[in-house]
């Protein structure tokens, strides 16, 4: 082949930092603004940034671990290889845990935001039984193939970077300064609250199970892949905080109080930014770009899932083994989703307690790991041992603030 041919042949970055930012990006981030309203607009960014720059660097160590095994080689390989079948055995469940409980986050999000969306047609859905369907969809389309849904997932994200935009350039244009300055109270506290906001930032940073699949893409070109990473990361960082922006800029931080103590999931919020702007167009596409979130969100995770579980169980491609694992896939979050249909943004939280192993603990351990085999002749994470105690401190410390909050024992915004 010509050298022309081989560079019209290799992907550009751009397509790696949509597949990136596309994962980061989904209906994790309408838990945001909820649980950030108690360390307010300044103080969250100041989180999220933090929280990008500890999962960017996790995920470049991954890169600089995977490096040194052939392309395909994923989590499972280099976990084993690099820190023994003990560690590979609590990362894969971290994984599967992670996983589970998003799949169950969404079915809980699609239920009460259809519920909404129905009712602005005057339709009267239960939030369970419109999870349940939505669940059941999704499930089939899973079951078809891959393909079926690569596709739907290419419509729906299309669909969903208009109506992205659409929105929140309304959004932003209704921004009220003394809300998002929060002038109503003259001493508020702020600081309090920032700890608790943590693990959902990290929850909303997860990207680190498509680093091998980028490899796979571009092959072994560290160069290539870490620019992928960082745009992709940026862009989600930046659309974070066009988000913060757009939401508490319009709510006042006291009416987040009722968002939350209503669940804090999706029909909630949309249905204050509604009352709040008074704008019927605007309603719309915020219900628009809701449904198309979740769904896009969905299909992702459950596509993981059950190829984790296929691999997992050795279930074949076969319409029944296919079977098999969409009802190992489905069934337990579809019951959760019956059984408690309001708990989106218990679930989210919990989706953060458990990443922070796959995605900083373990990155951490495989890049120093790594380091004392390899020596990571290909490419290797500036910082050296600092930021390899940096991501573990972010990690444990997350994990921490979780246990810690999830014992009453850190301050609640209410």
């Amino acid at each position: 082949m010509t050298s022309a041919a081989l560079t019209r042949a290799t992907p550009s970055t751009f397509a790696g930092m949509v597949i990136i930012g596309g994962t980061i990006i989904g209906a994790g981030m309408f838990s945001l603004p909820v649980v950030m309203s108690g360390a307010w607009f300044f103080w969250s960014l100041a989180a999220l940034v933090f929280t990008w720059f500890c999962m960017l660097h996790s995920g470049l160590m991954i890169l600089e671990a995977n490096l040194n095994y052939h392309v395909g080689a994923s989590f499972d390989t280099m976990t084993r290889d690099l820190l023994g079948n003990a560690w590979n055995r609590i990362n894969g469940l971290s994984i599967a845990f992670v996983l589970y409980i998003l799949t169950y986050a969404y079915i809980s999000a699609s239920g009460s935001i259809l519920h909404h969306t129905f009712g602005e047609l005057s339709i009267n859905a239960p939030a369970r039984l419109a999870g349940l369907l939505f669940a059941l969809v999704v499930a089939f389309i899973v079951w078809l193939s891959t393909r079926a849904v690569s596709r739907m997932t290419a419509i729906v994200l299309g669909a969903k970077v208009i109506t992205f935009f659409l929105t929140f350039g309304s959004l932003l244009g209704h921004v009220e300064p003394a809300t998002l300055f929060n002038v109503a109270e003259s001493h508020p506290s702020y600081t309090p609250y920032l700890l608790m906001t943590l693990p959902f930032c990290l929850a909303s940073f997860g990207y680190h199970g498509n680093v091998p699949s980028l490899m796979k893409y571009y092959g072994k070109n560290p160069r290539v892949i870490v620019r992928c990473l960082i745009g992709g990361t940026l862009l989600a960082l930046g659309l974070y905080a066009v988000w913060l922006l757009a939401t508490m800029g319009n709510i006042p931080r006291h009416d987040f109080i009722a968002i939350a103590r209503k669940g804090g999931n999706i029909d909630v919020l949309v249905q204050a930014l509604s009352g709040v702007l008074n704008s019927r167009s605007l309603d719309l596409l915020l219900v628009v770009f809701s449904n198309f979130a979740v769904a896009s969100s969905f299909l992702g995770v459950t596509l993981g899932l059950f190829d984790y579980l296929a691999d997992l169980f050795g279930f074949d491609d076969s319409r029944l083994g296919r079977l098999k694992t969409a009802l190992l896939t489905f069934a337990p979050p579809i019951i959760g989703g019956l059984l408690w249909p309001d708990g989106f943004l218990y679930a989210i939280g919990y989706a953060g307690l458990a990443a922070t192993i796959w995605a900083a603990i373990v990155p951490a351990l495989l890049a120093r790991a790594s380091r004392k085999r390899f020596g990571s002749p290909q490419f290797r994470v500036w910082g050296g041992t600092p930021m390899i105690v940096l991501i573990l401190v972010f990690g444990i410390g997350n994990a921490l603030v979780h246990l810690m909050s999830t014992f009453d024992l850190l301050p609640v915004w209410n």
